[in-house]
């Protein structure tokens, strides 16, 4: 893995102590986020399982204790069975192409939630970071557009090395951001077809659209995120400041 020495033309700070990181390993991180949020997920899940299954096993043995029965073999048996269907739960679905894929026991949609309140609560939080550090001394933003501009090209520059490509603006408080080559979409596999492409390609959005609210938020403004893809490695981030008008 080769490391990149910082440009200082290319850089948005002037610190020349400002620590830097190499890109692969920033890349490796976004792509790996999304999985170890689903492994996250599962193991939740299966922790709540076991929870429950073990309370109805202490009722379970309670009664048959009464009755004067022995469950020593009958409980190594259920241990074992909770051990590998845990096992089978948490490396189910996160193969290539895999992600996103039900958790027994589990609703997909309660799974892709939790999974979006994990990465959105990690991309908010790298957002006000961000802002704090590299807008401390540039002049204060006359407004919200100015600010959506420091999002486009600086901020975007430093998250991802390159900057927004379009942005639009109705000047009533929606912003349409578009990105034609985001790079966390740039190398995934298209082998599930354009649908499987699809839900394969959403949750790598939801950090990214955590940090836009989050950078918001540190410049004053409320705002809300929706992102989405139609046509890889391309990206569009629509955002919905407090007061927006259509």
């Amino acid at each position: 893995m080769s490391f990149q020495s910082p440009n200082p033309s290319s850089l948005p700070t002037d610190d020349p102590n400002a620590p830097a990181v190499a890109a692969a390993c920033f890349e490796f991180l976004l792509i790996e986020l999304v999985p170890t949020a689903y492994r996250i997920a599962a193991e939740v899940a299966a922790r709540e399982d076991e929870w429950l299954a073990g309370g109805h096993r202490v009722k379970d043995e309670s009664g048959e204790k009464a009755a004067g029965e022995t469950l020593e073999g009958k409980e190594k048996e259920e241990e074992e069975l909770r051990v590998r269907r845990r096992d089978e739960k948490l490396t189910r679905g996160f193969g290539i192409g895999g992600i996103g894929g039900s958790i027994e026991g589990r609703e997909d949609e309660e799974v892709r939630e939790g999974v979006f309140w994990k990465l959105d609560g990690l991309g908010y939080r790298v957002g006000l970071g961000l802002v704090e550090r590299f807008s401390r001394d540039k002049p204060r933003f006359q407004d919200t557009l100015d600010a959506i501009k420091f999002l486009c090209k600086d901020l975007w520059l430093i998250a991802f090395k390159k900057q927004i490509d379009n942005l639009k603006t109705n000047h009533r408080g929606v912003y349409v951001l578009t990105d034609n080559r985001f790079t966390p979409l740039g190398k995934m596999s298209l082998e599930r077809g354009r649908d499987g492409m699809m839900a394969q390609a959403q949750p790598f959005l939801y950090f990214p659209a955590g940090l836009i609210r989050g950078a918001l938020f540190a410049m004053g403004i409320k705002a809300t995120v929706q992102a989405e893809t139609s046509e890889l490695p391309g990206a569009t981030f629509q955002i919905r400041t407090s007061g927006a008008r259509p």
